[in-house]
Protein backbone atom coordinates (compact mmCIF):
# COMPACT_ATOMS: atom_id res chain seq x y z
CA UNK A 1 0.00 0.00 0.00
CA UNK A 2 1.54 3.45 -1.13
CA UNK A 3 0.96 5.11 2.52
CA UNK A 4 2.89 8.34 1.68
CA UNK A 5 0.19 9.17 -0.64
CA UNK A 6 -2.46 9.17 2.64
CA UNK A 7 -1.58 12.89 3.72
CA UNK A 8 -3.18 14.47 6.85
CA UNK A 9 -5.43 17.60 6.34
CA UNK A 10 -7.36 19.65 8.56
CA UNK A 11 -10.66 21.19 8.43
CA UNK A 12 -13.07 23.30 11.08
CA UNK A 13 -16.37 21.10 11.26
CA UNK A 14 -18.13 23.70 13.44
CA UNK A 15 -15.31 24.85 16.04
CA UNK A 16 -13.50 21.39 16.12
CA UNK A 17 -10.42 21.08 14.00
CA UNK A 18 -10.82 17.94 12.38
CA UNK A 19 -8.32 15.43 10.46
CA UNK A 20 -9.08 13.61 7.42
CA UNK A 21 -7.47 11.58 4.92
CA UNK A 22 -9.07 11.59 0.98
CA UNK A 23 -8.23 9.87 -2.32
CA UNK A 24 -9.87 8.90 -5.35
CA UNK A 25 -9.97 11.50 -8.05
CA UNK A 26 -13.62 10.82 -8.77
CA UNK A 27 -16.94 8.95 -8.71
CA UNK A 28 -19.79 8.54 -5.89
CA UNK A 29 -18.52 9.69 -2.22
CA UNK A 30 -17.94 7.25 0.05
CA UNK A 31 -16.97 7.86 3.93
CA UNK A 32 -15.11 5.79 6.26
CA UNK A 33 -16.03 6.14 9.78
CA UNK A 34 -13.85 4.23 12.51
CA UNK A 35 -14.22 3.03 16.11
CA UNK A 36 -13.78 3.87 18.95
CA UNK A 37 -10.46 4.77 19.85
CA UNK A 38 -9.78 4.69 16.79
CA UNK A 39 -8.80 7.02 14.06
CA UNK A 40 -8.11 7.77 10.07
CA UNK A 41 -5.19 4.86 10.30
CA UNK A 42 -8.39 2.45 10.81
CA UNK A 43 -8.42 2.08 6.96
CA UNK A 44 -5.15 2.10 5.96
CA UNK A 45 -5.22 -1.08 4.15
CA UNK A 46 -8.42 -0.01 2.07
CA UNK A 47 -8.50 3.04 0.81
CA UNK A 48 -6.76 2.81 -2.02
CA UNK A 49 -8.57 -0.10 -2.88
CA UNK A 50 -12.21 1.52 -2.34
CA UNK A 51 -10.67 4.86 -3.74
CA UNK A 52 -10.18 3.75 -7.81
CA UNK A 53 -13.41 3.94 -8.79
CA UNK A 54 -14.96 6.21 -5.91
CA UNK A 55 -13.68 9.70 -3.84
CA UNK A 56 -12.91 8.60 -0.69
CA UNK A 57 -12.73 10.26 2.62
CA UNK A 58 -12.07 9.14 6.25
CA UNK A 59 -12.40 11.33 8.99
CA UNK A 60 -11.16 11.23 12.26
CA UNK A 61 -14.28 11.83 14.63
CA UNK A 62 -14.61 14.61 17.07
CA UNK A 63 -12.87 13.38 20.47
CA UNK A 64 -10.60 10.97 18.66
CA UNK A 65 -7.72 10.84 16.71
CA UNK A 66 -5.86 13.84 16.21
CA UNK A 67 -9.38 15.73 16.24
CA UNK A 68 -10.28 18.15 18.71
CA UNK A 69 -11.28 16.48 21.92
CA UNK A 70 -14.19 19.02 23.69
CA UNK A 71 -16.48 17.98 26.39
CA UNK A 72 -19.47 17.58 24.82
CA UNK A 73 -22.20 15.05 24.82
CA UNK A 74 -20.43 12.05 22.87
CA UNK A 75 -23.79 10.69 21.24
CA UNK A 76 -24.68 8.52 18.47
CA UNK A 77 -26.83 12.06 17.16
CA UNK A 78 -23.54 14.14 17.70
CA UNK A 79 -21.44 12.20 15.57
CA UNK A 80 -24.58 11.97 13.27
CA UNK A 81 -24.65 15.10 12.84
CA UNK A 82 -20.80 15.73 13.07
CA UNK A 83 -20.03 13.20 9.62
CA UNK A 84 -23.05 15.65 8.35
CA UNK A 85 -21.71 18.83 8.72
CA UNK A 86 -18.38 17.26 7.58
CA UNK A 87 -19.94 16.57 4.25
CA UNK A 88 -20.99 20.29 4.17
CA UNK A 89 -17.61 21.39 4.54
CA UNK A 90 -16.65 19.46 0.98
CA UNK A 91 -19.93 20.07 -0.25
CA UNK A 92 -20.73 16.93 -0.38
CA UNK A 93 -24.60 16.63 -0.79
CA UNK A 94 -25.02 12.35 -0.58
CA UNK A 95 -22.63 9.97 0.43
CA UNK A 96 -22.39 5.89 0.79
CA UNK A 97 -21.23 5.65 4.74
CA UNK A 98 -18.73 2.76 5.60
CA UNK A 99 -18.76 2.21 9.28
CA UNK A 100 -17.09 -0.22 11.80
CA UNK A 101 -17.95 -0.77 15.41
CA UNK A 102 -18.97 2.78 16.81
CA UNK A 103 -18.86 4.36 13.42
CA UNK A 104 -21.48 1.52 12.36
CA UNK A 105 -23.89 3.20 15.65
CA UNK A 106 -23.09 6.68 14.01
CA UNK A 107 -23.94 5.31 10.77
CA UNK A 108 -27.49 4.02 11.73
CA UNK A 109 -28.15 7.44 13.49
CA UNK A 110 -26.90 8.87 10.31
CA UNK A 111 -29.24 6.91 8.09
CA UNK A 112 -32.39 7.80 10.76
CA UNK A 113 -31.58 11.77 10.98
CA UNK A 114 -30.24 12.39 7.11
CA UNK A 115 -31.80 9.43 5.02
CA UNK A 116 -31.71 12.13 2.16
CA UNK A 117 -27.80 12.02 1.82
CA UNK A 118 -27.19 8.14 2.05
CA UNK A 119 -26.65 6.10 -0.72
CA UNK A 120 -25.42 2.90 0.71
CA UNK A 121 -24.76 1.61 4.15
CA UNK A 122 -22.02 -0.67 5.53
CA UNK A 123 -21.87 -2.02 8.94
CA UNK A 124 -18.75 -3.66 9.92
CA UNK A 125 -19.45 -5.69 13.36
CA UNK A 126 -21.55 -2.53 14.07
CA UNK A 127 -22.50 -1.30 17.83
CA UNK A 128 -26.41 -1.13 18.15
CA UNK A 129 -27.66 -4.34 16.40
CA UNK A 130 -27.78 -6.35 20.00
CA UNK A 131 -27.25 -6.18 23.71
CA UNK A 132 -24.08 -8.33 24.39
CA UNK A 133 -20.71 -6.65 24.48
CA UNK A 134 -17.54 -7.44 26.00
CA UNK A 135 -16.96 -7.68 29.46
CA UNK A 136 -13.97 -5.38 29.05
CA UNK A 137 -16.52 -2.68 27.65
CA UNK A 138 -19.08 -3.33 30.63
CA UNK A 139 -16.44 -3.17 32.93
CA UNK A 140 -15.08 -0.02 31.93
CA UNK A 141 -18.37 1.66 32.34
CA UNK A 142 -18.19 1.35 35.92
CA UNK A 143 -17.77 4.62 37.44
CA UNK A 144 -14.25 4.97 39.07
CA UNK A 145 -13.69 1.90 38.59
CA UNK A 146 -13.71 1.73 35.05
CA UNK A 147 -11.71 5.12 34.64
CA UNK A 148 -8.95 3.01 36.48
CA UNK A 149 -9.28 -0.42 34.25
CA UNK A 150 -9.31 1.65 31.04
CA UNK A 151 -6.57 3.93 31.72
CA UNK A 152 -4.37 3.68 28.89
CA UNK A 153 -1.04 1.55 28.87
CA UNK A 154 0.54 -0.36 26.22
CA UNK A 155 0.18 -3.39 27.99
CA UNK A 156 -3.37 -2.96 28.89
CA UNK A 157 -3.98 -2.08 25.13
CA UNK A 158 -2.24 -5.21 23.67
CA UNK A 159 -4.46 -7.27 25.88
CA UNK A 160 -7.68 -5.04 24.96
CA UNK A 161 -6.63 -6.00 20.60
CA UNK A 162 -6.04 -9.33 21.49
CA UNK A 163 -9.52 -9.88 22.61
CA UNK A 164 -10.42 -8.36 18.80
CA UNK A 165 -8.56 -9.94 16.31
CA UNK A 166 -8.44 -13.46 15.63
CA UNK A 167 -4.30 -13.69 14.46
CA UNK A 168 -2.33 -12.07 17.26
CA UNK A 169 0.76 -11.81 15.34
CA UNK A 170 -0.84 -8.81 13.71
CA UNK A 171 -0.43 -6.86 16.66
CA UNK A 172 3.57 -5.47 16.39
CA UNK A 173 4.89 -3.33 18.67
CA UNK A 174 4.41 -0.06 16.06
CA UNK A 175 0.69 -1.11 15.68
CA UNK A 176 0.34 -1.56 20.21
CA UNK A 177 2.39 1.90 20.54
CA UNK A 178 0.73 4.41 17.42
CA UNK A 179 -2.58 3.21 19.62
CA UNK A 180 -1.44 4.40 23.05
CA UNK A 181 -0.17 7.28 21.48
CA UNK A 182 -3.68 8.47 20.85
CA UNK A 183 -5.28 7.02 23.91
CA UNK A 184 -2.86 9.09 25.66
CA UNK A 185 -3.20 12.38 24.22
CA UNK A 186 -4.66 15.51 25.84
CA UNK A 187 -8.61 14.42 26.34
CA UNK A 188 -8.41 11.19 24.96
CA UNK A 189 -9.31 9.02 27.67
CA UNK A 190 -12.35 11.41 28.44
CA UNK A 191 -13.51 11.42 25.42
CA UNK A 192 -13.37 7.42 25.41
CA UNK A 193 -15.04 7.12 28.28
CA UNK A 194 -17.39 9.76 27.48
CA UNK A 195 -18.82 7.98 24.53
CA UNK A 196 -18.24 4.56 26.35
CA UNK A 197 -20.74 4.97 28.66
CA UNK A 198 -23.40 7.34 26.74
CA UNK A 199 -23.91 4.22 24.90
CA UNK A 200 -23.24 0.92 27.11
CA UNK A 201 -23.36 0.16 30.95
CA UNK A 202 -22.39 -2.99 32.76
CA UNK A 203 -25.47 -4.97 31.67
CA UNK A 204 -24.38 -4.30 27.90
CA UNK A 205 -25.48 -1.64 25.28
CA UNK A 206 -28.03 0.10 26.81
CA UNK A 207 -31.68 -0.24 26.24
CA UNK A 208 -32.53 3.40 25.04
CA UNK A 209 -30.01 2.95 22.27
CA UNK A 210 -31.02 -0.62 21.01
CA UNK A 211 -34.80 0.42 21.23
CA UNK A 212 -33.61 3.89 19.05
CA UNK A 213 -32.12 1.88 16.28
CA UNK A 214 -34.62 -0.86 16.32
CA UNK A 215 -37.59 1.37 15.84
CA UNK A 216 -36.19 3.10 13.23
CA UNK A 217 -35.07 0.17 10.83
CA UNK A 218 -38.21 -0.14 8.76
CA UNK A 219 -37.39 3.41 7.98
CA UNK A 220 -33.68 2.73 6.40
CA UNK A 221 -34.07 1.97 3.04
CA UNK A 222 -30.64 2.39 1.72
CA UNK A 223 -29.24 -0.87 0.07
CA UNK A 224 -26.84 -1.94 3.22
CA UNK A 225 -24.24 -4.71 3.63
CA UNK A 226 -23.20 -5.82 6.74
CA UNK A 227 -20.03 -7.77 7.50
CA UNK A 228 -18.87 -9.40 10.58
CA UNK A 229 -16.15 -12.06 11.47
CA UNK A 230 -17.28 -15.30 12.80
CA UNK A 231 -15.17 -15.07 15.94
CA UNK A 232 -15.91 -11.69 16.76
CA UNK A 233 -15.83 -11.63 20.57
CA UNK A 234 -16.50 -7.63 21.26
CA UNK A 235 -20.08 -8.18 19.89
CA UNK A 236 -21.27 -11.77 18.62
CA UNK A 237 -21.57 -12.85 15.12
CA UNK A 238 -25.84 -13.20 15.27
CA UNK A 239 -25.94 -9.52 16.14
CA UNK A 240 -25.51 -9.85 11.86
CA UNK A 241 -28.10 -12.17 11.80
CA UNK A 242 -30.75 -10.45 13.67
CA UNK A 243 -30.26 -7.18 12.04
CA UNK A 244 -30.74 -8.68 8.61
CA UNK A 245 -33.94 -10.06 9.35
CA UNK A 246 -34.99 -6.31 10.54
CA UNK A 247 -33.30 -3.77 7.84
CA UNK A 248 -35.40 -3.86 4.69
CA UNK A 249 -32.73 -4.08 2.21
CA UNK A 250 -29.63 -5.78 4.13
CA UNK A 251 -27.43 -8.42 3.18
CA UNK A 252 -24.78 -10.46 5.50
CA UNK A 253 -21.36 -11.48 4.61
CA UNK A 254 -19.35 -13.48 7.02
CA UNK A 255 -15.36 -13.26 7.39
CA UNK A 256 -14.25 -16.55 8.73
CA UNK A 257 -10.82 -17.12 11.01
CA UNK A 258 -11.20 -13.05 11.91
CA UNK A 259 -12.49 -11.04 15.34
CA UNK A 260 -13.83 -7.74 15.20
CA UNK A 261 -11.63 -5.88 12.79
CA UNK A 262 -12.31 -7.23 9.46
CA UNK A 263 -10.89 -4.92 7.24
CA UNK A 264 -7.40 -4.97 8.76
CA UNK A 265 -7.36 -8.80 9.56
CA UNK A 266 -8.69 -9.62 6.19
CA UNK A 267 -8.50 -6.39 4.12
CA UNK A 268 -8.56 -8.18 0.41
CA UNK A 269 -11.73 -9.93 1.26
CA UNK A 270 -13.43 -6.84 2.84
CA UNK A 271 -12.40 -4.23 -0.25
CA UNK A 272 -13.41 -6.79 -3.18
CA UNK A 273 -16.49 -7.72 -1.08
CA UNK A 274 -17.65 -4.04 -0.61
CA UNK A 275 -16.25 -2.77 -3.72
CA UNK A 276 -18.42 -5.32 -5.57
CA UNK A 277 -21.55 -3.84 -3.41
CA UNK A 278 -20.63 -0.45 -3.79
CA UNK A 279 -20.21 -0.85 -7.60
CA UNK A 280 -23.69 -3.00 -8.06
Amino acid sequence: MNKETLQDHYIKVNDVNTRYWAAGSGGPVVILIHGIGCAVESWELNIHELAKNNRVYALDLVGFGRSDKPKIDYSFSVFAGFVKDFMMTQNIDRASLIGWSLGGGTSLQFAIDFPDKLEKLVLLASVGLGKEIHLMFRMSSIPLIGKLLSRPSRKGLTRFFKECVFDHSLLTDEFVDFYYQLAASPGGHDAWLATLRNGVNFGGVKKDILQNFQEHFNSIKAPTLIIWGKQDRVFPFNHANEAEKRLPNAEVYVIEQCGHCPQFEHPEAFNDRVIEFLNR
